[in-house]
């Protein structure tokens, strides 16, 4: 039988080049499939945060970011309200626009599409309205609100009509509320003194459309805080305990940054507890090795008090110890309200009327003398400033030093 042989031999051994075009195609494929595999994983754990924007980065966006990255989450932010702020507490707010804000959320969402929302600072019903639009719109899967309505410091932070606004609009779209335990006194109009207070005021807030509460400072249990952890649906609560160390909730930014682990969490596929828990465990061992912010309060207070010592004769004017300390008048009267409870020129003042008492009562100086030589412009002046510090004229104040003195 013949057999049939090919006209031709064809060799299957590639040329050089025809070998580099196929490793380059293996090669482009494969890190296209890598960039792909990337590019998924960001956008699952991807956490958007909404909120305002803290100078001292201990809370607000700067926190957040932080707390997500180390997570292992991809941060992408929105601002709310700008604080002029530092160590002693916040001065003011710039709030953002409302339509500034739905234009940051549609920019980032539409790009990025974020798994979870973390909510914070919100300022302004207008604002709240703008959000929430924004979050029917898009629908992400998670939504871990953390409502700043009283500061650590103990400021209201917004209005009535914010917080009724969010009540009706925001508190529906909640996946779950971490609160603290002076906003839920202020949400609900509770006085929460007791376990049973806790759970119902947690049930309170579920009953505005959220399917979970976490309430923070929950009850005491000797060395621990238990914080209390109610789902919609269940008519028990769960306890989540974390030593008394490093639950000071009135420790600038630790809800803030427990939410923002609860939302990154959430990202990486854990269910409610599961992520509230390892956050707990997260920002507990965060806290460990974090040490807050320090301004030089306590510093700046001393020199302040030394320079009125060796200038209140001839100053008592606040602008001019600012100056000197080289800070602002405001900062100046933070600082001294923190740690004394007064403002600048009270001190001054106080301290000018004790030198004034001293002078009147162990010297021969006539009362014109110590009016001219504290700088008054007048006895008449200082006689007045006298009367008004201490309730008496400055002659009285002598006679009655003096019979004293005599009767002894």
């Amino acid at each position: 039988m013949a057999v049939c042989k090919p006209l031709y031999k064809r060799s299957f051994s590639l040329s050089k080049r025809e070998q580099n075009f196929c490793m380059s195609i293996f090669l482009f494929s494969f890190a296209g499939k890598q960039i792909f595999k990337r590019v998924e994983d960001n956008r699952r754990n991807t956490v958007l945060t909404i909120t305002g924007s803290d100078s001292t980065s201990g809370a607000g966006v700067q926190a957040d970011i932080q707390t997500i990255s180390a997570l292992g989450g991809y941060a992408v932010s929105v601002i709310t309200s700008i604080t002029v702020q530092n160590t002693i507490g916040i001065q003011d707010f710039y709030n953002i626009p409302p339509e500034v804000i739905s234009g940051q959320i549609e920019a980032i969402v539409n790009d990025v599409q974020p798994q979870a929302v973390k909510i914070g600072m919100i300022r302004s019903a207008a604002a709240v309205q703008s959000i929430t639009w924004s979050l029917r719109k898009y629908r992400p899967r998670y939504v871990i609100y953390d409502p700043v309505i009283i500061s650590s410091c103990g400021d209201v932070l917004m209005s009535d009509d914010t917080v009724d606004c969010i009540k009706e609009n925001l508190l529906p779209l909640c996946t779950l509320v971490t609160i603290k335990k002076k906003s839920a006194e202020y949400i609900t109009g509770r006085k929460l003194s007791s376990a049973s207070d806790m759970f119902d005021a947690a049930c309170d807030i579920l009953n505005y459309g959220c399917q979970a509460v976490l309430l923070q400072q929950g009850t005491s249990m000797a060395e621990y805080s238990m914080d209390i952890l109610v789902r919609r649906g269940e008519h028990s609560c769960k306890y989540v305990s974390t030593p008394d160390m490093y639950n000071s909730y009135e420790r600038h930014g630790m809800s803030s940054n427990l939410s923002s682990a609860i939302a990154t969490f959430y990202c990486k596929g854990n269910d409610l507890y599961d992520a509230v828990t390892k956050a707990y465990n997260y920002v507990n061992q965060s806290f460990l090795s974090h040490t807050d912010l320090i301004g030089r309060a306590s510093e700046l207070y001393n020199e302040f008090v030394n320079e009125v010592a060796e200038h209140f004769k001839s100053n008592r004017d606040v602008r001019f110890y600012a100056d000197s300390l080289n800070v602002s008048s405001r900062y100046l009267a933070q600082v001294t309200k923190r740690i004394a409870g007064k403002a600048p020129k009270t001190i001054i003042d106080d301290y000018l009327c004790h030198e004034a008492e001293l002078l009147l009562s162990s010297s021969d100086k006539t009362v014109q003398e110590i009016a001219y030589g504290f700088s008054f412009s007048s006895q008449a002046h200082f006689s007045k400033f006298f009367r008004k510090m201490t309730g008496t004229a400055p002659s009285e104040y002598r006679r009655t030093k003096q019979n004293k003195t005599s009767y002894e």
